[in-house]
């Protein structure tokens, strides 16, 4: 087996601690065949990349794939998105959809919210359905629906550790995410998706992608833990996109 591409790196465009060179050049150290800069989207106040930024690092990403034509390396600029609203909103317009290759979307703590109520579920409700069961369907039903009319509205390619930031219901997800042909991502850095949750995507006839979601040049590849639940899960190799035979 063999993984040609990662798809989930981070740069100090976001609060990754390497340049875009830098993870580069790990990528070609380790064989891959791909690798996707894919650093926060605008909502998120913390490391929210703006957009003229995005400008920025889509000219650096042009020139870099000249200079390293000949080194077996295709670099693509993505974005980790960010759900903003229970409406499906996430932080990426139009322009910035026009300059992306690759669209990575997920829940994160740290974003600024559409609105006070979407606001109210994102940080008071979500953390207390982990302390009062009474809140806990409601919000996995809320999470989960969010998410899926995302998915059937922005162009996404990868929901990013599902189920890691705010619970969801794998299975609906799975379903919807097969529907749109949109990949779940197993998580070498997160706990999501776990082997458990894995298993029940599987059932959906989802895809998955391997990701390191690296947040420096050395962990750049480092698929080894998403490798073991992806085994322990026994998902067969055509359904995950970026492992070859």
């Amino acid at each position: 087996m063999k993984i040609i591409g990662d798809y989930h790196t981070h740069t100090i465009y976001s609060h990754g601690k390497g340049t875009i060179i830098e993870n580069v050049e790990v990528a070609i150290e380790k064989g891959l065949k791909e690798i996707a800069i894919c650093d926060h989207g605008p909502g998120h106040y913390l490391y929210g990349v703006k957009e003229k930024k995005l400008y920025k690092m889509r000219d650096e990403i042009d020139r870099l794939n000249r200079e390293y034509e000949d080194k077996g390396i295709r670099i693509l600029l993505g974005i980790e998105a960010n759900v903003i609203g229970y409406d499906g909103t996430i932080d990426v317009n139009n322009n910035i959809l026009n300059i992306i290759d690759i669209l990575l979307l997920g829940y994160h703590y740290g974003v600024t919210p559409k609105s006070i109520k979407d606001g109210l579920f994102m940080y008071m409700i979500n953390p207390l359905s982990k302390i009062f069961p009474l809140y806990r369907d409601k919000i996995i039903d809320k999470n989960t629906e969010a998410l899926i009319k995302a998915i059937n509205r922005y162009p996404v390619d990868i929901i990013t550790h599902p189920g890691s930031k705010a619970e969801l219901d794998i299975k609906a997800i799975g379903k919807a995410a097969f529907k749109k042909g949109v990949a779940l991502e197993i998580n070498s850095k997160h706990s999501q998706l776990s082997v458990e949750n894995i298993k029940i995507a599987l059932e959906t006839g989802v895809e998955f992608c391997i990701n390191s979601d690296a947040h420096d040049p050395i962990n750049v590849g480092n698929l080894n833990e998403a490798l073991k639940r992806a085994k322990e899960a026994k998902v067969p190799i055509n359904r995950i996109r970026n492992l070859v035979d």
